[in-house]
């Protein structure tokens, strides 16, 4: 019996106890692994439970990229630290084929990113479309390598839903984004 419980979990036919179905909403239906800046390779969804700012950039900007972790890090900044640890941060790559673990590390150790709530993350390369559609980041790599894309800040509810967004960049919080993230921890 126990074997037939463990298939039927695996493949979706029962939840665990305690266990809610995903919104339709919820980003989180979109099958998405993610490889951190550990080496370490999780579901997005296993973020699921808390509040998450998410971003999508790319290791090797030097122009807007810099600019969005530091507006992450300035709402990071503007909470209490019990605010803090209701909150989860993840940085997607849309250039995941450089963004190799070693490069995201790189960069968390180059922008002092060491709290562990903070992932810096990349998808396989064919996904990249996917996550950049639910999270409605619009770009395209360049001839050069780089990229244009849309900069913002996105925050998610504990179940993956879309709360809010924000296209400020710099180290001024946007402060209607700010009391979103309050209002959602």
């Amino acid at each position: 019996m126990k074997f037939l419980i463990a298939i039927a979990l695996a493949i979706g036919f029962i939840l665990p106890a305690g266990a809610a179905e995903l919104p339709s909403d919820s980003v989180y239906q979109l099958p998405l692994q993610l490889t951190d800046q550990h080496g370490k390779t999780w579901d997005w969804g296993s973020r699921r439970g808390k509040p998450q700012v998410v971003a999508m950039f790319y290791a090797s900007c030097r122009y807007i990229c810099p600019l969005i972790i530091e507006s992450g890090k300035a709402v990071d900044r503007s909470l209490t630290p019990g605010q803090r640890a209701g909150l989860g941060v993840i940085y997607i790559s849309m250039d995941p084929e450089r963004d190799t673990p070693a490069a995201l590390a790189k960069l968390a150790e180059e922008r002092k990113i060491t709290d562990k709530r903070w992932a810096l993350a990349s998808p396989k390369p064919a996904d990249v479309r996917s996550v950049a559609g639910v999270l409605d980041i619009r770009y395209r790599q360049l001839s050069d390598g780089e990229f244009n894309h849309t900069s913002a800040l996105i925050l998610l509810d504990a179940d993956g839903r879309i709360l809010a967004r924000t296209e400020k960049m710099g180290s001024q919080v946007d402060p209607e984004f700010l009391e979103a993230v309050r209002k959602a921890l």
